[in-house]
């Protein structure tokens, strides 16, 4: 009953101790692969704005596997992200569609300039 009541405030504490264990593991990794996983996490983490935990932990676990991966058959980085990481990252976002903070925004915008505009279309004091 507890756990329920908590996950009602902080959300599923399954999907919390999967990025926990997702995050060891990335941490795990040997070095160059630890330095350029955490420089994608954190860029995810910033440009992502996945809000959907099911589609975050499952983007994080694939993630990680590449990673783990490519340290074990010794990839070099640049032939897993390529010239551009920025790309390589925004490519690897888009793979994991689930809803976004920025959807949000953006029929919070929609809703706001239809208001405006009024529901015949014309703009109010006009």
């Amino acid at each position: 009953m507890a756990a329920k009541w908590i996950e009602t405030l902080v959300g599923s504490l399954e999907q919390k101790k999967q990025y926990r264990q997702h995050m060891a593991r990335m941490r795990a990794l040997p070095e160059p692969y630890r330095s350029a996983a955490k420089a994608l996490h954190r860029y995810f983490m910033y440009q992502g704005g996945i809000l959907d935990g099911d589609t975050l932990i499952t983007m994080f676990g694939d993630f990680v596997d590449l990673w783990e991966r490519a340290a074990a058959d010794r990839t070099p980085v640049r032939a897993i992200v390529g010239d551009d990481p920025a790309e390589f990252a925004e490519t690897f976002l888009q793979a994991y569609s689930g809803k976004q903070w920025i959807d949000k925004e953006r029929a919070r915008l929609r809703a706001a300039i239809d208001a405006a505009a009024g529901d015949d279309g014309e703009e109010k004091g006009a």
